[in-house]
């Protein structure tokens, strides 16, 4: 994808991953569309930014994604990047005699049912571009599963899958459709300890990195891998899986 002279809408793009990729694309003279839930954060992120623009999403509303779409249309027909960053993280313990798939169930609706929305309705604005690109945030735990958070490893591992398949059926539309596979960042998906946890990978370190992978066109399979993501990515390939899961989830 072009680095700069594009106009970029980024979905959960007030926090963590997305905020920093909307930062880093704005620096690099990018007009840049970020959304979120609450104004206060799209006006935080905004703030002085000129070219950054941030525009309210919920994607529980039904009614947000069209409204969003429609304005989008009529005031950035430009738009060409597609960043659906947006998702959710909860643990779960199925061992509890309390446990239901009520947190299940909002994960596949913001982590799958959310980038499937959100991709329908950009998609077709996307298509008129003479160059395009679509990024899609799934995890390295769509390789190897953390077994406390399995709806979440699974909805990753969806992703990946899915993004295969478009990726091999817009071949021939000028649409480039790229996977952000993150490690463990230092963002608070999972709550504010994950922000400060000192083995998780600094979220500006993950940033840069995924720029300089971007800009060098350095992602095989159209898979967005820093350096902490490869020994994972290839851990059955390599006969390490039994290894690293165990490793991952202790007895």
């Amino acid at each position: 994808m072009n680095m700069t002279g594009n106009t970029i809408l980024v979905t959960g793009g007030t926090s963590g991953i997305g905020r920093g990729l909307a930062e880093a694309f704005h620096a690099r003279g990018n007009r840049v569309i970020v959304t979120g839930r609450r104004q206060a954060l799209l006006d935080r992120v905004t703030a002085g930014r000129p070219g950054l623009v941030g525009m309210p999403l919920d994607l529980d509303d039904p009614t947000a994604l069209p409204r969003l779409a429609t304005e989008v249309r009529a005031r950035f027909p430009e738009l060409n990047v597609l960043i659906a960053n947006a998702g959710i993280s909860r643990a779960e313990d199925m061992t509890a005699d309390g446990w239901n798939v009520s947190d299940a169930a909002a994960i596949v609706e913001t982590n799958i049912l959310g980038v499937l929305r959100t991709t329908a309705a950009f998609l077709p604005l996307l298509k008129r571009q003479p160059k395009a690109t679509i990024v899609a945030t799934s995890s390295n735990l769509a390789f190897v599963p953390r077994a406390d958070f399995p709806t979440y490893c699974a909805s990753k591992a969806f992703l990946h899958s899915w993004l295969q398949s478009v990726r091999h059926q817009l071949r021939n539309v000028p649409i480039e459709v790229l996977e952000l596979a993150p490690p463990y960042v230092q963002t608070e998906l999972t709550g504010t300890q994950q922000a400060s946890d000192p083995r998780a990978m600094p979220l500006d370190a993950y940033v840069v990195e995924v720029m300089q992978l971007l800009a060098r066109g350095d992602h095989a399979r159209g898979e967005v891998l820093v350096e902490r993501d490869r020994a994972r990515r290839s851990a059955e390939r390599d006969g390490r899986y039994e290894e690293i899961f165990a490793a991952m989830n202790p007895s």
